[in-house]
C-alpha cells in the first residue's frame, strides 16, 4: 500500500485495485500549496469522513476531473450533487453500514465530532453524522481512518469487528483528541501495526507537532509513520 499525505487529514491511498483520496483538503489548506490537480490524477474514489471545509474543500474539483466515485454519508453526497457532482457516481452510506466500492469495501463507523459546511452570514449546512472509515482490501491490510474524533470505548468493538492494521489518527487537540489521548486509544483498543498521525500542524490553534503522540507510544511496539507533506511512503 502506498500512502501520500497532503497535510491535515488528506491522504492518497494506492493499492492494486484502487487509487483513493480521503478528505481531500486540497484548496485553502495552509499545509499544502501544490494544488488539487496532481493529487487528483488517476483517482478512482473520493472518501469523506464528514462535511467540514477542512475535509471536503477540493472534493468537487477532484470529482469533476477524475470521474471518481464519491463515498460519503447520504447528506454529503446529496450536498455535493447539488453543487455539481454526478449523481451517477455516488455511493452513500451511514454509521454501521458497509458499501462495496469495487476492489475494496468501506464501513462507516462512529466518530465523536460534528459535520456541517459554512455558508453566507454565518449559516451552516448540516451534513449528517461525522464518521470514521474502515477500508477492507482483498490483497492488503485493513485501514481505519478515524476522521475527527475523541477517544470512545466502542473503539474496542471497531477493533473486534474489523481488526485494522493501519490507523490514521487525529492528534491535534481542541477539535479532536490530543496526542496523549490518541496514543492511549491506539494502545488500549487496537492492535495496529502502523499508525499515521494527522490533523496537526495546520493551524496555530492546534498542536504543531506529533511529539505528544510519539511520546505516548514509546515502548508500545507500534510503528509511527510520519511522512512529510507531499511524500509518498509504502506501508
Amino acid at each position: 500500500m502506498k500512502m501520500t499525505w497532503y497535510g491535515h487529514s488528506a491522504f492518497r491511498i494506492e493499492t492494486a485495485d484502487a487509487k483513493i483520496l480521503i478528505d481531500p483538503y486540497l484548496i485553502g489548506n495552509p499545509s499544502w500549496t501544490g494544488g488539487w490537480e496532481g493529487p487528483a490524477e488517476g483517482i478512482t474514489h473520493v472518501l469523506l469522513t464528514h462535511g467540514h471545509s477542512d475535509h471536503i474543500s477540493g472534493a468537487l474539483e477532484v470529482l469533476g476531473k477524475s470521474g471518481a466515485q464519491l463515498v460519503a454519508n447520504f447528506e454529503i453526497c446529496m450536498y455535493l450533487v447539488g453543487k455539481g457532482a454526478s449523481d451517477k457516481k455516488i455511493n452513500p452510506g451511514n454509521i454501521g453500514g458497509t458499501v462495496d466500492c469495487g476492489g475494496f469495501t468501506t464501513t462507516f463507523v462512529q466518530a465523536l465530532h460534528s459535520s456541517s459546511f459554512p455558508g453566507d452570514g454565518g449559516q451552516n449546512t448540516y451534513l449528517g453524522n461525522p464518521g470514521g472509515l474502515v477500508l477492507h482490501f482483498p490483497k492488503d491490510r485493513t485501514l481505519y481512518h478515524m476522521g475527527d474524533t475523541d477517544i470512545f470505548s466502542d473503539m474496542a468493538l471497531i477493533n473486534e469487528l474489523h481488526e485494522p492494521k493501519i490507523g490514521i489518527v487525529p492528534i491535534g487537540d481542541r477539535f479532536t483528541m490530543g496526542g496523549a489521548v490518541a496514543a492511549l486509544a491506539c494502545r488500549r483498543f487496537f492492535k495496529f501495526e502502523t499508525v499515521v498521525p494527522c490533523h496537526f500542524g495546520t493551524f496555530p490553534m492546534i498542536d504543531p507537532t506529533a511529539d505528544k503522540f510519539e511520546a505516548g507510544l514509546e515502548g508500545s511496539g507500534l510503528k509511527v509513520a510520519l511522512p512529510k507533506i507531499g511524500e509518498t511512503i509504502t506501508i
